[in-house]
């Protein structure tokens, strides 16, 4: 989430250009539709940012309940766009082909709107707590909020690792907490409570009910004559979020290994999706360094792809073993 301001399309451009290299085959399809949702209401708004962005004053005060639904979609400006979907196009490919693009779809879902009501709760709360109405009218915009949400998600799929935040080497446990209080040192502009609304809205699905909730909805939902797709789906989603036959974390994140020819290799030069979405956010970095001359804001809700476990190097050599 992040407040007013407008630049050129560089940001933009170089969005494009990282999508390319990665290659659009290679992005499931969810988020990649979701990313181009994005990149459609920054080019074309479904209303002026004023009338986008959230608040207690304009959502709670004034009924204007809609805001929820557009304010993670709409963005300041090109770097603000550039920056989250950059960040959501890595974290969007592993969650995906590890939960299954129909929960993926759900979870974003009601990750984009409990991230802003929580967002709303907690401003109004510092309006009580100091009252100061300023809190109230902070407008807050962006999909760093769900990023963030994501970022507590990926970690707790992937404990014990490392996560590079800003160039820093962070243990997962503590790199959600480490990156929120960053991004609010070095970008002011950034809306702290945003974030940490993200924040709460993960650990609410990883420690909390949400999770839980979200199931019993699906059960009501796809119960009503579904029910061999219903249970065929949770195989595939997993009750638990991990796969593997024993139920507990396998470390893969559902590729399959019919898909890898040697044709493919040959196209991508042996290296694997993760790797070539490194290599590609890279080249992107080096890219806004050369050209970008002070013009943008620094890289907030932008993390730097963690090295691979043990068990993925051995089930890759395994699978490279297969071919």
């Amino acid at each position: 989430m992040h407040r007013r301001q407008r630049t050129s399309h560089l940001g933009l451009l170089l969005l494009a250009s990282q999508l390319f290299q990665v290659g659009v085959d290679n992005v499931p399809p969810v988020t990649l539709a979701v990313l181009g949702v994005n990149v459609y209401l920054f080019l074309f708004p479904a209303a002026p940012l004023l009338k986008t962005c959230v608040s207690v004053q304009q959502a709670y005060w004034s009924s204007d309940w809609r805001r929820l639904l557009l304010s993670p979609f709409h963005h300041v400006d090109d770097w603000h766009l550039y920056f989250n979907m950059a960040s959501f196009l890595w974290k969007g490919m592993k969650l995906e082909r590890r939960l299954g693009g129909a929960w993926f779809l759900y979870l974003l879902s009601v990750f984009s709107l409990l991230t802003g009501l929580v967002y709303l709760l907690l401003e109004a709360l510092l309006t009580e707590l100091t009252d100061d109405p300023s809190y109230s009218m902070a407008c807050a915009v962006g999909f760093s909020g769900v990023l963030f949400a994501l970022k507590v998600l990926n970690n707790h799929y992937h404990p014990g690792g490392a996560t590079y935040v800003m160039g820093l080497p962070v243990s997962n446990r503590y790199a959600s907490w480490v990156e929120l209080v960053l991004i609010h040192i070095t970008s002011p502009g950034t809306s702290f409570v945003g974030h940490l609304a993200g924040i709460l809205v993960g650990l609410l699905y990883t420690s909390g009910p949400l999770k839980t909730i979200m199931k019993r909805c699906a059960d009501l939902v796809t119960s009503n004559g579904h029910g061999t797709h219903h249970h065929a789906y949770y195989r595939s989603a997993g009750t638990s979020g991990y796969g593997g036959s024993n139920g507990g974390y396998s470390g893969n994140f559902h590729y399959a290994a019919h898909h890898s020819t040697n044709q493919a290799a040959s196209y991508t030069g042996g290296l694997t999706e993760e790797q070539q979405l490194e290599e590609a956010i890279r080249n992107s970095l080096n890219d806004r360094g050369q050209t970008r001359g002070g013009g943008g804001p620094p890289p907030y809700g932008f993390s730097l792809p963690q090295e691979p476990s043990a068990e993925e190097m051995r089930w890759r050599r395994l699978r490279r073993f297969d071919s």
